[in-house]
């Protein structure tokens, strides 16, 4: 078990960069995979990226490849998503997530209660 809580959202110009933090607690942060999902307005959930409890591997979105980065501080119980060329269309409400690694909502069992990233044109 553990419980993940987002920050960092806000408000950001197109072109711009936000760093999304979300810390853990519960249990060993070690145990679980992490992963952000986002939902936009009239939208479906959707995967953003993930890494593995090791950090050794990570995963994209296609929409989100190359942009955004996903990473870990085991020391901290810490998970980060660095948004960089931020585009009108990430606007979404961002969800940490505690689970099995993958790209599918259902693999993971803890969320967050969502941070909201608004980009603006």
């Amino acid at each position: 078990q553990v419980q993940p809580v987002e920050s960092g959202g806000g408000l950001v110009q197109a072109g711009g960069s936000l760093r999304l933090s979300c810390v853990a607690s519960g249990r060993t942060f070690t145990d679980y995979a992490m992963a952000w999902f986002r939902q936009a307005p009239g939208k479906e959930r959707e995967f953003v990226s993930a890494i593995t409890r090791t950090s050794l591997t990570a995963d994209y979105a296609d929409s989100v490849k190359g942009r955004f980065s996903i990473s870990k501080d085991d020391d901290k119980n810490a998970v980060y998503l660095q948004m960089n060329s931020l585009q009108p269309e990430d606007t979404a409400v961002y969800y940490c997530a505690a689970g099995r690694f993958g790209y599918r909502s259902t693999f993971y069992d803890y969320w967050g209660q969502g941070t909201q990233v608004t980009v603006s044109s």
